[in-house]
């Protein structure tokens, strides 16, 4: 069979070298988000932001990871231990996609708190990979409050969120996930979370879609930066 001479300068690619690049997200699917939201709005919001990312610049979108890691003292959905998502899920597909793509360097786009239990172990991770990964967690660093304005106004951008269920959304007793203000065992081993909730309990939340196109816009901008630097 002749060997296929593939175009990796057609289209809108940033350079050829772009498809070693690999834009993956990771959220989470089964967690509480209120009423509002659906339970996978951190891997909606993440696979969003991946994908636009790889559609402006060329870079290789891989999906996203199918579970997600969480602080053990943080009760409000399914996820898995920290080393099980490294082994069953991060290592394995990020290998995969080395092997069948030849990713050489692989971004997460990270869309849930919980897993910033992996940052300290990116290097093991590009370590057992071969790739140079790098963990982007620019949606978390200035979304708020879990479930409240920030998630809820990406939400209302992306089409996610119900807004005849806002009322609802703040009934604390029913969601004490929303802004984790029901979440004692979270509040009591976490100052920052604990800050945070009597924040929502003070002042509640909005919904602004203007400062989700932004939250979203940041987010994106920061991912290419880091996609011209590895470039």
């Amino acid at each position: 069979m002749t060997d296929i001479k593939l175009k990796y300068s057609s289209g809108n690619v940033l350079s050829d070298k772009i498809h070693e690049i690999g834009i993956i997200a990771l959220g989470s699917h089964r967690e509480n988000h209120g009423s509002a939201l659906p339970i996978d709005t951190d891997s909606k919001i993440a696979a969003n932001v991946a994908l636009n990312v790889a559609t402006k610049t060329g870079a290789t979108f891989l999906g996203i990871f199918y579970a997600a890691t969480e602080y053990d003292y943080v009760k409000h959905g399914i996820h898995l231990k920290k080393d099980e998502l490294i082994t069953s899920q991060i290592i394995p597909q990020l290998i995969n996609a080395k092997r069948t793509l030849n990713i050489k360097k692989a971004i997460i786009v990270n869309g849930h708190g919980g897993n910033n239990l992996l940052i300290d172990e990116i290097d093991n991770i590009s370590q057992k990979t071969g790739l140079e990964v790098i963990f982007n967690n620019s949606i978390i660093e200035n979304e708020g409050p879990h479930a409240c304005t920030g998630e809820l106004s990406m939400g209302k951008v992306l089409g996610i969120i119900d807004e005849t269920r806002l009322k609802e959304h703040g009934n604390f007793e029913e969601n004490p996930e929303v802004g984790m203000v029901g979440l004692k065992l979270a509040r009591e081993n976490e100052p920052i979370i604990n800050r945070e909730a009597q924040l929502i309990e003070k002042n509640g939340f909005s919904v602004d879609e203007r400062f989700g196109e932004e939250l979203l816009d940041n987010a994106e901008k920061n991912i290419i930066e880091t996609i011209k630097l590895l470039l």
